[in-house]
């Protein structure tokens, strides 16, 4: 499994609950370039919660996306992330990397709770040329039956998965690139999807926390359905719209103190286990229920900071026609993931 890093072309694959959304950047030219978007609908309850409902559905769905974005390539990088990944900042003795790789097992049986037999695991040394007598390190471990079912999937639906990575890594990928005066200070990046917001928390351009709470835009729409009284359709058109209302402010004030509170125990998590102590200076949204009207603007005021919407087309070249038939201030919440494993060169 490999976790860290960025052929000439990579696809990136993002399974959601409610979308799969693929990503093709050209590394060829210097820099990367952002060839082709292709954005699926998945049909409702295909995935729930995670779990894989109708495998057939989601099969036909990434093949679909794959042959629309044009490229006979079958390698594909994708990532896996929820409880069954943990991501844990350590320090130990300053040692070299192949000494470091030894330790890490027992290191791992030290900060991780799950039995170290089940596990893939990784690491990245954060200061490699410090002096001190002790540097600090990124550990990661993700159980292999997480790895496995995604690599699954993904082959039975006529792909080859290159790289697997994690969730919060392809993020701050895409987020490091597009946003690189966020990469100093304690700064929150929340993906708000169909099911599941991903919080993660940076710290100096280092993603050292992560947590999933299961609130998205399906808990959103149910509510106006359910509170409001709106029709599936009108709730989806209030939700993706550009206007406020008093319906959505509604459901925001509720559902947006759901995220809010877990953001604030990450943050105290973070600052009761971190020897940094530095307090949260900005947050970014990013994912489909970023740019819910008015959800930004409700999640500054309880949180009393700054929040601002991430762009993953900020600083990346986009060729013409990348984008054919797809609105961009539409889709390009939705593209944070999908780009970030796009970034990552396919070996």
């Amino acid at each position: 499994m490999a976790l860290f890093g960025r052929r000439k072309t990579t696809i990136g694959l993002d399974v959601g609950s409610g979308l799969i959304k693929v990503a093709v950047i050209d590394h060829g030219r210097g820099e990367p370039e952002l060839a082709k978007v292709v954005i699926v609908p998945l049909l409702a309850d295909a995935i729930v919660e995670g779990e894989i409902m109708d495998p057939g559905i989601v099969t036909d769905a990434i093949r679909s996306a794959v042959e629309q974005a044009g490229i006979k390539t079958k390698d594909v990088v994708t990532a896996v992330g929820g409880r069954d990944v943990i991501i844990k900042k350590i320090l130990i003795e300053r040692v070299k990397e192949q000494q470091a790789r030894e330790l890490m097992r027992w290191e791992a049986e030290q900060h991780v709770p799950f039995d170290m037999e089940s596990v893939e695991l990784d690491f990245q040394i954060l200061d490699p040329d410090g002096d001190g007598m002790e540097m600090s390190v990124l550990l990661v471990a993700a159980k292999r039956d997480l790895i496995e079912t995604k690599m699954r999937l993904l082959a039975d639906a006529g792909m080859h998965t290159a790289i697997v990575d994690v969730d919060a890594f392809a993020l701050h990928n895409a987020f490091e690139l597009n946003h690189p005066d966020a990469m100093s200070g304690v700064v929150g990046l929340i993906n708000i999807g169909h099911e599941v917001t991903n919080i993660n928390i940076l710290d100096e351009g280092v993603p050292i926390l992560t947590r999933d709470i299961t609130v998205g835009t399906r808990r959103f729409r149910e509510d106006l359905q359910r509170e409001r009284g709106l029709g599936a359709d009108e709730a989806d058109m209030l939700l993706q719209g550009y206007d406020r209302s008093t319906h959505l402010d509604a459901v925001i004030d509720n559902r947006g103190e759901e995220i809010a509170v877990g953001v604030e125990r990450a943050a105290a998590f973070l600052a009761s286990s971190s020897r940094s102590g530095g307090q949260m200076r900005i947050v970014y949204l990013c994912g489909g229920g970023a740019r819910v009207p008015g959800l930004a603007d409700a999640l500054g005021r309880r949180l009393r900071l700054p929040v601002e919407l991430a762009n993953p087309l900020a600083n990346l070249r986009v060729r013409e026609g990348a984008l054919d038939n797809l609105v961009t201030d539409e889709v390009a919440p939705l593209l944070m993931l999908p780009i970030g494993l796009a970034l990552r060169k396919a070996a």
